[in-house]
């Protein structure tokens, strides 16, 4: 991790990336159209909505983890359709994130730097899923963390 904060195993690393793969074609063409169409359309009628409500929870981790790694570190288009996307994952409790997986995510948010404003929309739910005091290495050199976590 890029962050310094905490080193999760390569492994485990390597695993996210394998899993956001499988959902990573169907959630760029998800995003694409969405972009091309109407911006107002309810949620679960575009395209995105369809592909997150044909996941499981593990799948549905999985594309959330893509879409916040797409949507905050690299796309540089109109983000608007990748951050409803991701509003709309981080909206949904009991997805059964992972200590790893929120530290990713949280990590992926710090290398983005405050350009990026949404960056903890989805980590800041991940973590209100999982046990108070899961995540100190994150709260004792980052002062704020408690802050942007509580919303």
């Amino acid at each position: 991790m890029r962050s310094g904060r905490i080193r999760l195993d390569r492994a485990v690393v390597q695993g996210f990336y394998d899993r956001m793969r499988v959902v990573a074609s169907a959630a760029y063409g998800a995003i694409e159209r969405d972009r091309a169409e109407d911006p107002g359309r309810p949620f679960v009628e575009t395209a995105c909505g369809r592909l997150a409500s044909s996941l499981d929870p593990a799948g549905l981790r999985a594309l959330g983890m893509w879409a916040h790694h797409w949507c905050v570190r690299f796309y540089d288009d109109d983000t608007r359709v990748g951050v409803r996307l991701v509003r709309q994952i981080a909206g949904r409790s009991g997805l059964g994130w992972t200590p790893d997986e929120v530290r990713w995510l949280l990590d992926q948010s710090y290398a983005a730097g405050p350009a990026a404003a949404h960056r903890f929309i989805l980590p800041r739910a991940a973590a209100a899923e999982l046990p108070p005091g899961t995540l100190p290495e994150w709260g004792d050199d980052v002062p704020e963390l408690p802050r942007l976590l509580a919303g």
